[in-house]
């Protein structure tokens, strides 16, 4: 309790309600801040001489067709947002909704958050997700397989997927009958995972994208063609309904290290770009060990980006490659496999600029004896 006689789990409500408000602000003025940032870049082309618009004469129409796919996607994002009406309700979040402002950090979020959704559940995405999650998932067959009892059907294998984005790898592994369980902190992560897997579900297993988004609009450098930064994607590329196995796939909300606390409960933890999402790693690579049953097995694929690294009031702690490997073994795991797997996240492959990382596959275990 403090001065004000607020307690400190109150002031984590209200802080969690504000930030909740600013995401979803952040959302509902995407068009408007799009649309603002067309108009400068209108404005700028209206500035030049004749002589120089004359070089260019279809360049107006971008802005035009721009324009409409800035409707196309505030139209998506209307849905995201719509579909968590419930939420926003039960909390009673809109009595301070006009009282929170969103800044271009979140403005920014939310055209990322377009970018996500191509990864995870269009065929766009199907590359990325061949690179990333399929090696997890080839781990995971590997080491722990479903075996079929002919009584009990098959043994349940648990897997938890903490910083699961958009719930696509989750979902991959609960389709093939492992019990899943993915782990979101992002509220941008959780209203769009929520409305792709609750609300885009089809009536039949062909019948699915539905929807329409253009997440390469603001991305006005280094286009070899104009129609790269306009392509269309459609999603859902799978029927998000059409899981064989509908007990067996749930979300949660919420920090890693304080929704897993209970020891000794999974039989795997799979983390692909995730590991380096700790203010301290070390603190992960802990929590992974404590809670993974003796014997089980964490599959972890990423870089070493460290999203914490040199943001303003963040702690953040940079270890090299070598130290996690270092601390990994001192906390108690045994490794298994190293590999190096090039990877791109949320890439335009046809865009002049490419970022590739070089990933590292690692499968450890939990010894069932401990030292």
């Amino acid at each position: 309790m403090d001065a004000n006689g607020t307690s400190s789990k109150e002031e984590d409500t209200q802080e969690e309600v504000y930030h909740f408000m600013r995401v979803f602000n952040a959302f509902k003025a995407y068009r408007r801040t799009a649309l603002h940032a067309l108009d400068a870049r209108e404005k700028n082309f209206e500035a030049i001489l004749e002589s120089h618009k004359l070089m260019l004469p279809n360049h107006r129409k971008i802005f035009d067709d721009t324009r409409l796919c800035i409707d196309c996607n505030a139209a998506v994002i209307k849905e995201i947002i719509k579909s968590c009406g419930d939420v926003f309700e039960n909390k009673q979040y809109s009595e301070i909704q006009e009282h929170v402002s969103h800044s271009s950090f979140d403005s920014d979020k939310v055209k990322s958050t377009l970018k996500q959704i191509a990864r995870d559940w269009s065929s766009d995405g199907a590359n990325e997700r061949l690179t990333s999650y399929q090696p997890i998932i080839e781990e995971i067959k590997k080491h722990i397989p479903l075996v079929h009892n002919n009584v009990e059907g098959f043994k349940d294998v648990t897997v938890l997927v903490p910083g699961c984005g958009l719930g696509r790898l989750a979902w991959e592994l609960a389709k093939l009958g492992y019990i899943t369980q993915g782990n979101e902190f992002s509220f941008y992560m959780l209203f769009t995972s929520s409305f792709i897997i609750n609300q885009t579900q089809a009536d039949g297993p062909d019948d699915f994208h539905q929807f329409t988004i253009y997440p390469w609009i603001d991305k006005t450098c280094n286009n070899i063609s104009w129609a790269d930064a306009l392509k269309r994607i459609k999603f859902p590329d799978v029927n998000p309904g059409s899981l064989p196995f509908t007990n067996k796939f749930t979300m949660t909300a919420g920090d890693f290290l304080e929704v897993y606390t209970t020891e000794d409960t999974w039989d795997c933890v799979a983390t692909c770009y995730f590991i380096d999402t700790a203010h301290n790693i070390v603190t992960y690579i802990e929590r992974i060990f404590s809670i993974l049953k003796p014997g089980g097995f964490w599959i972890n694929l990423g870089p070493l980006l460290y999203h914490f690294s040199g943001m303003a009031k963040e702690s953040s702690i940079e270890l090299s490659y070598e130290e996690v490997v270092s601390v990994i073994k001192q906390v108690g795991f045994k490794i298994l496999k190293e590999d190096w797997i090039k990877g791109t996240y949320t890439n335009n492959c046809r865009s002049m600029l490419q970022y590739e990382y070089n990933c590292v596959l690692l499968v450890a275990t939990k010894p069932m004896q401990q030292t």
